[in-house]
Parts: structure tokens; sequence; C-alpha cells
């Protein structure tokens, strides 16, 4: 079973950042060809925006009246795929104990709980248990399992140059493109999250994946993107099974975000990637302590060395 309305919900957020109050919004034809999706969705999509008040829409006339604001966003977690929902549903399972490593998975009790078919569930497993995370056992049965420090490092080499890649590939986005309000929002719930750090700091797992994901969408790779599903699954919840010092942590892990929004706000491609850099070398780290080996090898520490720009 998928989420309803997921396919409009997605047009919808797509077509809110083509507004401009200097320009009306292109024929159906080319709306459909740019959203890709069909001229009934897209008929859907102008219908939905003529009762929010943000379009005047007469036979080929798209005349906008107002710029959306954040609230007319559809959230993300209502415009996810089906392979997001249930990656989303794995991790909040992870997170609040109720699966650690060395239990066993069902593929059935999963899918039923999620509100997914079993095919589904299986292709997610699947996905991953080719890295070693994740183990098969017979009768549709797999067992989750840890990594080692090498693994882990070996991983984050890749995800730095991915999010540098799409770091770059961000600042370069138009000033039109739904990314920068996606942004915005990201952002004022990262403020809203600060200031109750005391008693949300727990909110911050699904906050930094959103953001995280949010910028490798700009690279526009079908490597990176898919890729991006290991990273989430690893970096931004693997370290969550150690829960020492997670608030003070999470908290400057949230005003690292800040600064990097900053930098991708500045377009400066050396201000960006800076706050980039300087951001993942604290992931890296917390990463290596939530682990059964706290202290890096001397070879792992040259490797771990910083390399910011300077």
């Amino acid at each position: 079973m998928t989420k309803p309305n997921t396919l409009f919900k997605e047009a919808y957020n797509s077509c809110l950042g083509m507004l401009s109050m200097d320009a009306s919004l292109p024929s159906e034809t080319e709306l459909s060809a740019r959203l890709k999706v069909s001229r009934t969705t897209v008929r859907s999509v102008l219908t939905a925006m003529v009762d929010a008040g943000l379009l005047h829409w007469e036979k080929t006339s798209k005349q906008v009246i107002r710029l959306p604001v954040a609230a007319d966003y559809f959230p993300d977690s209502e415009t996810d795929s089906i392979s997001s929902v249930i990656e989303r549903a794995f991790m909040a399972r992870i997170l609040s104990g109720r699966m650690t490593m060395g239990d066993r998975i069902s593929e059935a009790d999963l899918a039923r709980d999620i509100g997914v078919s079993t095919s589904a569930v299986r292709e997610f497993l699947i996905r991953f248990s080719r890295f070693g995370i994740i183990e098969k056992q017979r009768n549709r049965h797999w067992v989750l399992k840890g990594f080692t420090e090498e693994f882990a490092l070996e991983l984050f080499e890749v995800r730095e140059m991915f999010e540098i890649r799409s770091t770059h590939a961000f600042i370069r986005l138009p000033a039109q493109h739904p990314a920068w309000t996606a942004l915005e929002r990201i952002e004022a719930e990262h403020r809203a999250l600060l200031e109750a750090i005391d008693t949300r700091y727990r909110d911050f797992s699904e906050l930094d994946e959103r953001f995280h994901r949010l910028i490798h969408n700009a690279s526009q790779n079908r490597f990176i993107l898919e890729f991006y599903e290991i990273i989430s699954m690893i970096f931004h919840y693997h370290y969550q099974w150690n829960k020492a010092g997670e608030k003070e942590r999470n908290r400057v892990a949230i005003e690292e975000h800040l600064r990097y929004v900053e930098g991708l706000r500045s377009r400066s491609l050396i201000d960006a990637e800076y706050l980039c850099r300087k951001h993942l070398i604290s992931a890296r780290q917390t990463l290596l302590t939530s682990l059964e080996q706290p202290t890096p090898s001397s070879e792992v520490r040259k490797r771990l060395r910083p390399a910011l720009i300077a």
C-alpha cells in the first residue's frame, strides 16, 4: 500500500518553486514535461493553487497572485517515495531502541507495521545487505549487524566526496529553484529545535537526515542519490546507538548546520565548501566515538587529519 497523492504533492511543491510575480506559468503541456507528470495531474495542481489563492487561472492565462510561503508546501514526510517511507520507519525503530545490533528482522512484521508490501521491504533490505550491514537468514528473516572502524572510514571518504560535489551543485542552483525555499524551511526548523533543545534534542536525527538529503539532491546524479540511502543508514543513524552526550552533540550539530546554510546562501564556493568540510569533520568524529574502539589507531588518525580550506 503506497501513500495517497504522493505524485500530486511532489508536483505541487515543485510547481510552487516556479511561481514568480513578474511572469505567468507556462502551458499545461510544458508544465507536464517540466514536472514529469500527466496533464491531468498538472490541472489538479493548478486547481489547488487557485484554491490556495496563489494563482488566477483562466483558459491559457495563469497569473500569479502571491508568492508561496513555507506553509503552502506539503511537508517532506508526505512527498517521500515508498522506499524513503520504509527507510524512515526502519530508522525510527533503531532510534527508539526497538531494534539493536544482533536483532532479527522479519520482512512480514516490518511490512505490516509500516503499511507497505513485503516485496517493498525485501527490496529495501537487499539494497543494504551487500554492504554487510544486514545479513539474510532463513525464513525471510534478517539480522542487523554492526560495522568496523575501517569500513566506516572507507564509506566516509565517499560521503565526503559526494557531499562536497553536491554542495558545489547547490550553490549554482537558480534563485527560483524550489531547493532554496526548502532550505529556508529547514533552517527555520533548525532554529526552532535549537530553542527547545533541552526537551526536543532527540528530534534532530530526522531533521539531520532531511537536511543532508536536500543537499545531495542538488547533485542530480543518480549514483550519488542512490548511495545517499546507504549514507543515511550509517552516518545519520548508526552513531545514535550511542546516547552518551546526545543533547550537546545535537546542539553543536544544529549550530554547524546553520553556519553551513549561511555558506550555501552566500553562493561562495570557498565559504560553502569550508563550512561543509568543517561539519563533516565533526560528523566523522561522532561516528568514530560510537564504535566499539573509541580511540583510532595511528593509521586511522592520519586519515582523520582535517583538510580544511586555508
